[in-house]
Formats: structure tokens, C-alpha cells, sequence
């Protein structure tokens, strides 16, 4: 059977009968509006007030299937905040939803240690041509054969229309009705687990979608006028119930459908001034409820790089996050393959195997410095030697492919040859590597920035994502700015799914089996000098005019080294010493072999990547 997370809101089943509660300070009154799911019939039933802005009320005949809303005096009704399934989108009742009834199969999964994390990020919508959680367990063998050890869903929780990145989610216990039932999420994460797989899942907790969100009409404290993020409204973390509603969202998602691990969405514009930050009693929270019983880990994005989030207790083992994204690496690494210099990428064009370097060696590219993307403000915090595994490395991401204004794919912006390069380093570094969907294969399909919202709201998106890139190259003039999709036309999403039939194409084929090797190389080489890293050691050090060497010392005394040659020119470099041996897969030279000639010094070919361990 399931577990059922016990929360102090919400309706739960329990006994004879439904407990329901809700807090909604600024109501005067508040009634449980009810429906049985099997004859529609409704009753509304007024509920008791408690101290603190509470209603509640339990009600013997009503169970599982339920629909009911909150009749907000005699204004207006409202969906549960808490809703554990909105079964016709979120402006319809909610579903009062019995945990306990699934049937696991897989019990006995206790997670898998972070140092094995390689990560797979998925928009379940667009994965698959059926758009829902059963499409993405029908591949789940793909991702299993591909090496992978995690699938990352990106954001479920109900937003408004039929598709959305779920960055929009106004309904945040409740998983989108468009990709399928809760249970049917279940079923997926259960899947994954018998496959070997973990399940991460993306929650947004710095800001509720523009629309369907009702809290302003009978809580607005949820909400403070103190602080702005890019979003909207900041959610106000100085209030008991606030930071009480997402820890028990982050506790739920980890209860009720076993998720391994969650990422936590932009976390630079959560704003508390508590005395204890809501990141840290989240994060202790989780530590508390499941240590010692199963591997559960929290992943940060953070535009600010706050490194003493990552901090490591002896042994290795994260004091409160596993690790957050590194969007250094990727910046670097993009500027290394295309030269692109606007927006964010000019921060790194100056000299990006330096940038990259860095990163491959301590983490951030920037530390404290000076970053010129926020006009010379210094960004980062001194990392003080976190190890490896704190940084989680990507070359794609949906943020990075989707926030273009075409979505183009890194495939399509750089030679083969160099993703070659770039792909060799990303999958056998000790960073934990992250592949966004279609990757793996070279996937020729755009993924585009999509909603659905009602006509109004439309107009002001489509509008503002025109603006937004009228000041890059090539989109200054009103004509450019119509080639820039809609963002709400259902042909915008379409052209975001991926089509399944290119991995068995030429080179789509060659890159699915590139990575597949590599990560197999991953697997048996690198994962086992991972363990118990609480410190990082490494040095780097450029040579030519395109050369990268980086050294790491890692677990049992063991070493890694990479030679890398970024650019079109061969270069020369001495080898390691005797003690240190090329890394090469079962399937063929994996990672590039240097050419060796009468010269003591090797050359490095062209855009290579060669692997030396000790």
C-alpha cells in the first residue's frame, strides 16, 4: 500500500469519513461545497472557524473520488489550495483522493547513493506523442538502456489551459490532469524504480502562474509587497502557514509517490528574512523525515550560487543540498562551441577555456568576482573546495534550449565534431551530467517556450517574449519579430514533441550510441571513485592556444585527468606520468586517443577530449 503524508490542510481521508481544512484568514465565513463523483448531487455545509485564520470541518459519508470546492462566504467558490487531484483543470472542484488504495510493486526500493547520479530532465508533455505520465513509462526502458540513473520530470503541478512548461503551476499538491491521474504518476515512479531508475521531480516554490491562482481572495497573506521576483508577487516565507504549505509540499511529493529527489526551481528569488531560511528548515526537514530509511536528494537552481547551501558533513555526505546546477559550465562550454556573445553569454566570451576551466576544476567560473552581466556586481561565494559532485553540469537544459527565442538545440548551433568534444567531457567528469530530452539521439525538434492561457493574459505573453528578444541579433525589426513563435498557438507545443523515429537515422544513431558507451565508461570507470567525496582537490591549467588540462584527485587515492583540445588546430602536450593510464571503453576509443610522432610531446587532435586515469 501507499503512504499517505498527514498534512494540517487540505482533505484527507481518514476513519468513517473526510477531514478538510483550510486557511483562509480574510473570510468572514467558509463552506465545504460537495459532490459525490458517482451522481454529481451537491450539499454545501458550513465549516467550524479555529484560531488563526482556520476552517475545518469532517464529514462522515463522503470518500475517496469526491469532488468538493471551498464556498469563500458568498462570493465566490474556490478549488482546494491543497488539492491532491483537480480531474477537469484548475478552475473545476477538486478530488478528494485516497493514497493509500495504490499497490506498489516495488517496496523494497531504497533509492540510489547521489555520486551514481546522471540525470535525465524530461517535459512530460512533449516527450511522447501521448503527453502523459503512461507515455514516459512506455520509454522507460530507453532510459534505462541509455545509462541514465535519474529521470528529472520538469514541474506537474496543475496550471491553467492544456500546456504549459509547469513553471505556471498555481495548484501545487496536485498533478496535472493533462498528463494522466495521481496514480498514474505512482505508477510511473514505480516503474522507474524497478528499472534502477530514480525520479526527480522540479517544484516551484518562489512564485504561484499568473492564473487560477484564488489566494488573493481569501488569504492574502500568503503573499508581501517587501520584495518583487521576475514573476509576480513574492510569496511572503515570514509566515508560519506559508513555509508550513511548501515544506508539506516537498515532504508529500516524497511520501506519497516515493520521489527520490527533488530540484528546486529558481530558488535566487525566494526572499526570507527569518531567522532560520526557509531553504535550510526545508531542507531539515526532509533530512529528519527520511534519514536512514532511503536515499532522498535536493537539488538547487540558484542565479546566485550560493555555495555554503552545499556544504558536506564528514564523509561526504550533503548537510542539507545534494548540489544545484551549474550554469557556468554550461554558459562557457555554449561560448566554446558557437562564439555566441549576447545576453549572459558575453560575461564569458572574453575567455572562455578560462571560464571553463574553472568550472571543470573548482565548480563556479565566477567567485565573488566581478560579473559583468550584472553591470561589474560581484556574483558567487568563495566555494571552499566543495567536491565535484556538488555541481550538477549540463549542455542543454529546458531553460537553455527553450528560453532561445527559436529553441534551437545545441546540435543545431555547433559542428558535430565539437559536441563530440563537448559530450566526451560532460558524461565522463565528476560532476554529475544532466542530458535534456532528445539529446541522447541529436533530436532535430525545437523546444519552444508554450502556455495556454485565456486571451487576455495571451496577448501580454506573446507580446512581452517579442520584446524580450528585441534586442539580440537579428530580432530588432517588427518583421523578426513575428518569425518568434506564439507562445500560446497549440502548433508551438506540437512542434516541441519529440519524434522517436529519428534514433534509428544516421547520425542520430551515431550520437545515441555514443552516449549510451559513454555513460557505460561513466558507469564502470568514474562512479566508483565518487564515494564518500567531501572535498574537492583538482588544479587546471590551459597550454596552446585551445588547450585545457585538468587534474582531479578523487576517492582511494585515485586520480582523473583530462586533456582537452577545444579548437580547430592540433596541439601538443606532454602526457601524464607512467602511474597514469588512457581511458578507453569495451566499444572503441570512446574518448580521443593522442597522436603520438617523434615528438616528446604528443598532439592532441583537433576538438578531443582525452581521458587519463591513476
Amino acid at each position: 500500500m501507499s503512504d499517505i503524508h498527514h498534512m494540517p490542510f487540505g482533505a484527507e481521508v481518514g476513519g468513517s469519513g473526510v477531514g478538510c481544512r483550510l486557511w483562509a484568514p480574510d473570510a468572514s465565513e467558509v463552506s465545504l461545497e460537495l459532490a459525490t463523483a458517482v451522481d454529481g448531487a451537491a450539499r454545501s455545509l458550513p465549516m467550524a472557524r479555529e484560531h488563526g485564520g482556520w476552517f475545518a470541518l469532517h464529514v462522515e459519508d463522503v470518500g475517496p473520488d469526491a469532488l468538493y470546492r471551498y464556498g469563500i462566504g458568498n462570493e465566490r467558490s474556490v478549488p482546494d489550495p491543497a488539492s491532491r487531484f483537480q480531474p477537469r483543470g484548475v478552475h473545476e472542484p477538486s478530488q478528494v483522493v485516497d493514497p493509500r488504495a495504490f499497490r506498489w510493486n516495488h517496496l523494497e526500493w531504497k533509492g540510489r547513493p547521489w555520486h551514481e547520479a546522471a540525470i535525465y530532465e524530461l517535459h512530460v508533455g512533449t516527450f511522447t506523442a501521448a503527453g502523459s505520465f503512461s507515455g514516459v513509462e512506455d520509454r522507460l526502458s530507453h532510459l534505462a538502456n541509455l545509462g541514465v540513473s535519474a529521470i528529472e520530470l520538469m514541474p506537474v503541478a496543475a496550471f491553467p489551459g492544456g500546456r504549459n512548461w509547469g513553471y505556471d503551476g498555481v495548484l501545487p499538491f496536485s498533478p496535472d490532469h493533462t498528463y494522466g491521474s495521481p496514480d498514474s504518476l505512482r505508477r510511473l515512479v514505480d516503474e522507474a524504480h524497478g528499472r534502477g531508475l530514480m525520479v526527480f521531480l522540479d517544484v516551484v516554490y518562489n512564485h504561484f502562474g499568473p492564473e487560477g491562482n484564488d489566494l488573493h481572495s481569501y488569504a492574502p497573506q500568503f503573499f508581501t509587497d517587501r520584495f518583487e521576483t521576475p514573476w509576480g508577487e513574492a510569496i511572503d516565507f515570514g509566515s508560519r502557514q506559508v513555509r508550513d504549505f511548501f515544506i508539506h509540499n516537498a515532504l508529500y511529493w516524497l511520501e506519497e509517490f516515493r520521489i527520490d529527489g527533488l530540484r528546486l526551481d529558481a530558488v535566487h528569488a525566494i526572499r526570507d528574512e527569518s531567522p532560520v531560511h526557509i531553504l535550510d528548515e526545508l531542507a531539515d526537514s526532509v533530512h529528519e523525515r527520511f534519514s536512514g530509511k532511503r536515499h532522498v536528494h535536493l537539488v538547487l537552481e540558484n542565479g546566485r550560487n550560493e555555495a555554503r547551501y552545499l556544504s558536506r558533513r564528514d564523509g561526504g555526505a550533503p548537510s542539507r543540498y545534494a548540489a544545484q546546477w551549474n550554469d557556468d559550465f554550461h554558459h562557457a562550454a555554449h561560448v566554446v562551441a558557437t562564439s555566441e556573445d549576447g545576453g549572459y553569454y558575453g560575461s564569458y566570451v572574453d575567455a572562455p577555456l578560462r571560464h571553463l576551466g574553472r568550472c571543470l576544476a573548482e565548480g563556479f567560473a565566477f567567485q565573488g568576482d566581478p560579473y559583468p552581466y550584472w553591470d561589474g556586481r560581484p556574483r558567487e561565494e568563495p566555494i571552499d573546495h566543495l567536491p565535484p559532485t556538488a555541481f550538477v553540469t549540463f549542455l542543454q537544459n529546458h531553460d537553455q534550449v527553450g528560453n532561445r527565442a527559436m529553441g534551437e538545440r545545441l546540435s543545431e548551433l555547433a559542428d558535430s565534431r565539437v559536441l563530440d568534444a563537448l559530450l566526451t567531457i560532460l558524461l565522463l567528469a565528476p560532476f554529475p551530467p544532466l542530458l535534456f530530452m532528445g539529446e541522447e539521439w541529436a533530436a532535430p525538434e525545437p523546444f519552444l517556450f508554450f502556455c495556454d492561457f485565456g486571451e487576455e493574459l495571451a496577448d501580454h505573453v506573446r507580446e512581452g517574449r517579442r520584446r524580450e528578444f528585441s534586442g539580440f541579433p537579428g530580432f530588432g525589426d517588427p518583421a523578426a519579430h513575428e518569425r518568434i513563435p506564439d507562445p500560446n498557438a497549440k502548433q508551438t507545443f506540437l512542434r516541441s514533441v519529440l519524434d522517436w523515429d529519428h534514433r534509428e537515422r544516421g547520425p542520430h544513431r551515431r550520437r545515441l550510441t555514443q552516449c549510451r558507451n559513454l555513460l557505460a565508461l561513466r558507469r564502470r570507470k568514474i562512479v566508483p571513485l565518487l564515494s564518500g567525496l567531501s572535498r574537492g582537490r583538482s588544479d587546471w591549467s590551459r597550454f596552446g592556444a585551445t588547450g585545457l588540462d585538468v587534474r582531479w584527485s578523487l576517492a582511494e587515492q585515485s586520480g582523473l585527468c583530462l586533456l582537452a583540445n577545444l579548437g580547430d588546430g592540433e596541439v601538443r602536450r606532454a602526457l601524464p606520468g607512467a602511474d597514469w593510464s588512457w581511458l578507453h571503453g569495451t566499444h572503441g576509443p570512446l574518448t580521443h586517443r593522442p597522436r603520438l610522432d617523434d615528438s616528446p610531446d604528443p598532439l592532441l587532435p583537433p576538438w578531443s577530449a582525452s581521458w587519463f586515469v591513476t
